[in-house]
């Protein structure tokens, strides 16, 4: 089953975002109170002077893991993660595979209103796009291995129409090959194979020799010591995305914060 957890992830979102649609329309989320909000930039958060360049993330479980923490509060973890500084959050909205959901983003939200929010989900639809931008979301992640070239530059073009960033989350070379014009894109290459869920830095420092100097690199997964940072940043990625390893902690906030402490000593 492990090996084909992310095909079905995907047909199984498919059926949820085929149920949702019956319920909610576009126009009602268009009628949010926070559509209007002027998202924050992501990129801007990764390469602005002094940026830690770390995206710290909200995850109670995954397929991998099971149960990572089932007590922390996301309120509570998003003050720590700013009290941490962070670049920016991330915040898993699936709820079947990864226990989130849209209303943890909405209460993240209430809490942080200066680092861009990621909503972190398998977006297989555009209505989930314009969703994203409704609970208040500064930005969304593509995944390549999801998506054609063709649905990844329509839901592209479709986020930055509504103003959102975009991080394109790649494993390999052919999936970076879906991506038209990368050209100023956020990059994300996920250590993780997600069809075997092994971990290889060792590929994503392949991988990034073959991305554009003019694309912000974002490396995700299996970060779990500032060293590795240290390391990621001479071969030219600028951002980080650790979930687990601050999660596992029964302070998530803290350890997230002791993080970025050692990687600025």
């Amino acid at each position: 089953m492990m090996n084909n957890i992310l095909e079905e992830i995907v047909a199984f979102k498919k059926q949820e975002v085929a149920q949702i649609k019956k319920e909610v329309s576009l126009e009602q989320l268009v009628k949010s109170p926070v559509f209007k909000r002027v998202p924050l930039s992501l990129a801007t958060a990764l390469t602005e002077k002094g940026s830690s360049g770390i995206i710290a993330e909200f995850k109670r479980q995954s397929p991998s893991k099971g149960v990572i923490n089932a007590t922390s509060t996301i309120e509570q973890v998003t003050r720590g993660y700013l009290d941490a500084n962070v670049a920016a959050q991330s915040v898993l909205t699936d709820t079947k595979y990864f226990g989130g959901t849209m209303v943890d983003l909405m209460n993240a939200r209430k809490v942080n209103n200066i680092r861009p929010i990621l909503r972190k989900d398998f977006v297989v639809d555009g209505f989930q796009i314009v969703e994203a931008k409704a609970i208040g979301a500064d930005a969304v992640l593509l995944i390549a291995a999801c998506l054609t070239a063709e649905e990844l530059k329509k839901y592209g073009n479709l986020a930055e129409d509504l103003g959102l960033s975009v991080l394109y989350e790649v494993h390999g070379r052919e999936e970076l090959d879906k991506i038209s014009d990368l050209d100023g894109k956020i990059i994300g290459i996920n250590n993780r194979n997600l069809k075997t869920f092994k971990v290889d830095l060792e590929h994503s420092i392949t991988l990034a020799a073959e991305i554009p100097d003019t694309c912000i690199k974002i490396s995700e997964s299996g970060i779990s010591n500032p060293r590795i940072i240290t390391g990621l940043k001479e071969y030219g990625f600028e951002g980080f995305l650790i979930g687990e390893n601050f999660m596992k902690t029964e302070d998530p906030g803290l350890a997230c914060k002791q993080f970025i402490d050692q990687l600025r000593s």
